[in-house]
């Protein structure tokens, strides 16, 4: 490890435990990537010899047809742990050695949304229960893999009245989780964190404000910290969502048209791309005013970031660890780009000696809206 950073590798059935030292000994590199768009996953790569009992830990799952070896992935930094990921073993790939009766054991992984996708619970009624009940009911299954329910009520909530409709499990957790939040406008992800072998489960709108973390500076100067960062305008696919809500008295279908800004996404760029085309939702008419309206806001919010970014950094160097869902400010890359960014993808690439990240920032327009960010 690169030195002040400090990594900690746990692993077991479920419940991890420290791996032992001849297992920490082996491991060469670690990645991990942390995404917004879908699962984060994970890759350990480790020296493989003959004798080494990583046949025993990651080959053998104790014959079990379900994957639940759990690995977490724990960083510490100027002294603060911060977990980086708290996954499920799904792939192992053993490949030769450069030196004789050596072999490379890659260990591949997701996070434990994994453990919510294995077993297909359609058909299970939900009488009188909102989303946000629903959701509660689902993650609270999964209390064993130290998943605490953030669940954030959407602010147009429908109720299904029992004699008119009963809703039904479709799927397994995870797939219907995603299409509960999809109808919702809102996102649904796990998170590891606070404490090693705790995950936060969060369904609710993706939030784009907070506290933004320090900046990262490029053509600065001694004050330089990052590697690479490179920017693209494409305001090509940016469109401005058009919903349709039935009259209930003439069954006429209202056309609304959706913006992308609300209080959760507000502009991080001072002038907005104009949308390209207008995409109809047609097949909103017949879904309630409340559904319709939330596909809207959560298509509109998808494709009003036109500005996008992306770039190196050691971390040692940056002084902090970027994490992704998070916002960022960028100084030094020209007025135009300077700002703040949401983080939309982290990747973490730890090997000795060096702690890499890869980056992906994004946001809906051109020129900051802030003064000045912190570094």
């Amino acid at each position: 490890m690169a030195p002040g950073i400090h990594l900690t590798l746990l692993v077991g059935p479920v419940v991890p435990v420290p791996a032992p030292r001849v297992v920490v000994d082996a491991l060469q590199k670690v990645e991990v990537a942390n995404r917004t768009d879908r699962a984060s996953g994970f890759q350990l790569q480790f020296k493989l010899e003959k004798r080494s009992p990583l046949h025993t830990l990651f080959l053998l799952t104790g014959g079990s047809s379900i994957p639940v070896l759990r690995v977490v992935i724990v960083v510490t930094f100027k002294g603060i742990p911060t977990p980086i990921m708290d996954g499920v073993v799904t792939h192992h790939q053993v490949t030769s050695g450069a030196n004789p009766g050596e072999s490379v054991l890659t260990v591949t992984g997701e996070d434990v949304t994994k453990a919510m996708d294995f077993i297909d619970m359609t058909g299970i009624p939900y009488p009188a229960m909102p989303p946000e009940a629903r959701m509660l009911t689902i993650i609270g299954k999964y209390a064993v893999f130290g998943m605490i329910p953030m669940i954030i009520p959407s602010f147009l909530t429908e109720v299904p009245i029992p004699t008119e409709r009963i809703p039904r499990h479709q799927g397994t957790d995870l797939a219907y989780a995603r299409k509960m939040a999809a109808d919702a406008g809102h996102v649904f992800y796990v998170e590891p964190g606070p404490a090693p072998g705790t995950n936060f489960a969060y369904w609710g709108p993706e939030i784009k404000t907070g506290i933004p973390q320090p900046a990262l500076s490029v053509d600065f100067d001694a004050h330089t910290n990052v590697e690479s960062l490179d920017f693209e305008y494409d305001p090509d696919n940016t469109e401005l969502p058009v919903v349709f809500i039935q009259n209930q008295m003439t069954r006429a279908p209202i056309p609304i048209p959706i913006p992308a800004v609300s209080p959760l996404n507000p502009p991080l760029g001072l002038v907005p791309p104009i949308p390209k085309r207008i995409h109809f939702l047609r097949d909103t008419a017949k879904e309630s005013p409340v559904r319709a309206a939330l596909r809207g806001v959560a298509r509109a919010a998808r494709s009003a970031d036109a500005v996008k970014a992306n770039g190196t950094l050691n971390v040692l160097r940056y002084g902090h660890i970027l994490k992704a869902r998070k916002l960022v400010g960028v100084r030094g890359a020209g007025h135009a780009y300077n700002g703040l960014y949401y983080v939309s993808r982290v990747t973490h690439t730890i090997e000795k000696g060096t702690y890499q990240q890869r980056f992906e920032l994004a946001r809906n327009g051109l020129l900051p809206t802030v003064p000045a960010v912190p570094t």
